[in-house]
């Protein structure tokens, strides 16, 4: 089984729709194997999406996920990474395909309540980012 990150993003949590998204996600073959709640820094926030540094979204990519609390979790299932993008959606949710979370829930682009681990190298180190070994319960 492969293991992917999913973050419900601070306007998941600011709009009550944890629950929503958590049933969403395990209802399409998804084991979470931990969560947590957390409150981003700048520097956290920084360190973790450094990745778009350069891009021009960045600075406000930073204040929103450091605007509240957010909900990082591991997820397991075959294929994790590819399924779980799938199950997302675009980015964007006005170009989210139907069904998909983002297409449900989202609001726009930026506020688009969940992200999720785009290759099995940034899964990896982004689970690394939040959970310690010993906190990821199979």
């Amino acid at each position: 089984m492969d293991l992917t990150l999913a973050i419900l993003k601070p306007d998941c949590v600011r709009r009550k729709l944890t629950g929503k998204a958590i049933d969403f996600i395990e209802s399409k073959g998804f084991k979470t194997l931990c969560m947590k709640k957390v409150k981003l820094d700048r520097p956290q926030a920084e360190a973790f999406y450094a990745v778009h540094k350069s891009k021009n979204f960045f600075n406000d990519l930073i204040l929103f996920m450091t605007s509240g609390p957010c909900i990082p979790m591991v997820l397991q299932k075959e294929e994790a990474v590819t399924e779980f993008r799938e199950i997302i959606g675009a980015t964007d949710p006005k170009k989210a395909k139907e069904g998909t979370l983002r297409k449900l829930y989202a609001d726009n682009v930026q506020e688009n309540i969940i992200h999720g681990s785009d290759s099995m190298e940034n899964a990896k180190k982004e689970i690394a980012f939040f959970f310690p070994l010993t906190e990821i319960i199979s």
